[in-house]
């Protein structure tokens, strides 16, 4: 596994960021993020809308994994009085004064995101990986 180290910058989108840079990945996961948000977009677990919340937020965790067909990760942030709040990140999410994110980057591995019948949702396919397809 390879590592990629970055910080992303204040009025960053942390998500749009992040499939900026998963283009460039086949297949990667992210390791550590922390920072702040001024605005949170996230989904809820079964909710068909995403929630934008103002801010300030801490990043407490982001985790997921990433692929040039999609990311699915998940986030978990406090606010200003230690109320904890997490979701799936979306778009929107607006980076107050830093992201610092590690990510690892998967060796021999290939992701995918295809549509799955059984959920309905863009779902991970994991394939062993090519040399030449690096």
């Amino acid at each position: 596994m390879k590592t990629h180290s970055q910080r992303l910058l204040p009025g960053d989108d942390l998500y749009l960021e992040l499939l900026s840079l998963a283009r460039e990945w086949p297949a990667a996961c992210l390791l550590s993020c922390v920072g702040s948000l001024r605005v949170l977009s996230l989904r809820l677990a079964g909710a068909e809308q995403e929630e934008v919340h103002q801010g300030p937020f801490e990043i407490l965790s982001l985790s997921g994994t990433c692929c040039p067909s999609g990311l699915h990760l998940h986030i978990c942030v406090a606010d200003k009085e230690g109320q904890v709040m997490g979701g799936h990140l979306k778009p929107g999410s607006i980076i107050e004064t830093t992201a610092e994110i590690v990510v690892g980057i998967l060796d021999d591995t290939c992701f995918t995101r295809e549509a799955d019948g059984e959920t309905g949702y863009l779902e991970l396919v994991v394939k062993k990986a090519s040399r030449a397809s690096h």
